[in-house]
């Protein structure tokens, strides 16, 4: 039987994660910026607006990483 629930259980999982990806880059938090990259693959698109956020808050340990994480085309 299928749980109609599971996609909309994935939807807001990934919505909350992006959101705490976020709130880390604004508050230059980089241990749990680290946690959070551990399970988290993103588009281009996503990876690189993360950048644009973290190059704004001028974190270069924070751009290193985001720069470095893995993304899908």
């Amino acid at each position: 039987m299928t749980d109609y629930n599971d996609s909309s259980k994935r939807y807001e999982n990934n919505r909350l994660n992006l959101q705490d990806l976020e709130s880390a880059i604004n508050k230059g938090q980089e241990e749990r910026l680290k946690q959070l990259l551990t399970n988290e693959l993103f588009d281009e698109l996503q990876k690189s607006a993360f950048i644009k956020l973290a190059k704004s808050k001028g974190n270069a340990n924070i751009i290193k990483l985001l720069e470095d994480t893995p993304a899908t085309p």
